[in-house]
């Protein structure tokens, strides 16, 4: 079964057209991940998978519900979690406070709060500090707990890897990887990382002026003919 289901989506910013035919489907427990040059839609997708934008058309499945027109509250408690890029972390809000604001927001109880932080243990000797002193990378680990504080089946990530450090990248990586078959989750994840994305997607999509046009395996996301269709990525 799938956890997502995207068919023939279009969206933008007002008049803007960004996004157009977007269709892929994300199955039960799989990891995809959304390679593509700054501009091509690859936030907007995200954002129009989670709510924050409108989709002039097409249609929007979370496992068999349709959520097209669902506000981003709905969707996270159909179990949708989402991590923007930026983080978008409380900053006067402790850590434990931002871990109690990802329960609220989706509607479970404070006890997910401790089953967190036995998955993520790095944020144990930072509850009491707020979020806004935080290093980069304990700020996205943070970003990450509070998401999973909501129980999703379905995490959407955008561009997680992004002014943090190659430790805690790797150590994204080793949680999300022990995640999945603990608690059956799915991933899609926008990045422009390629090892990290090499390291954590089953399948990986490219996206192109707001259409997907093809479809790589992760072992060739590092080839000469990717690495020049995607250059000025990191690698």
């Amino acid at each position: 079964m799938s956890i997502l289901r995207v068919d023939g989506l279009a969206s933008g910013y007002g008049q803007i057209p960004i996004l157009a035919d977007i269709t892929f489907q994300v199955g039960d427990g799989e990891f995809v991940g959304i390679l593509g040059h700054n501009g091509m839609g690859k936030s907007t997708l995200l954002k129009t998978l989670i709510g924050e934008i409108v989709p002039t058309s097409g249609h929007i499945f979370i496992a068999g519900r349709e959520v097209t027109k669902l506000r981003p509250t709905f969707r996270a408690r159909a179990g949708v979690g989402y991590v923007p890029q930026g983080r978008r972390i409380f900053p006067a809000l402790t850590v434990r406070e931002n871990l109690r604001m990802g329960a609220i927001g989706a509607n479970q109880p404070q006890s997910t709060i401790d089953e967190v932080l036995t998955e993520l243990p790095r944020l144990v000797p930072i509850l009491d500090r707020a979020g806004g002193v935080l290093s980069g990378g304990e700020q996205q680990i943070l970003a990450l707990g509070r998401a999973l504080c909501g129980r999703p089946k379905l995490l959407l990530l955008d561009e997680p890897t992004e002014g943090i450090q190659p430790s805690i990248r790797d150590e994204i990586v080793e949680s999300l990887l022990a995640l999945r078959p603990k608690r059956g989750l799915s991933l899609v994840v926008v990045e422009q990382n390629l090892e990290f994305i090499r390291e954590l997607s089953d399948r990986i999509l490219i996206i192109q002026k707001g259409r997907i046009i093809d479809e790589i395996s992760p072992d060739r996301v590092m080839s000469p003919e990717v690495v020049a269709q995607l250059v000025g990525m990191s690698a």
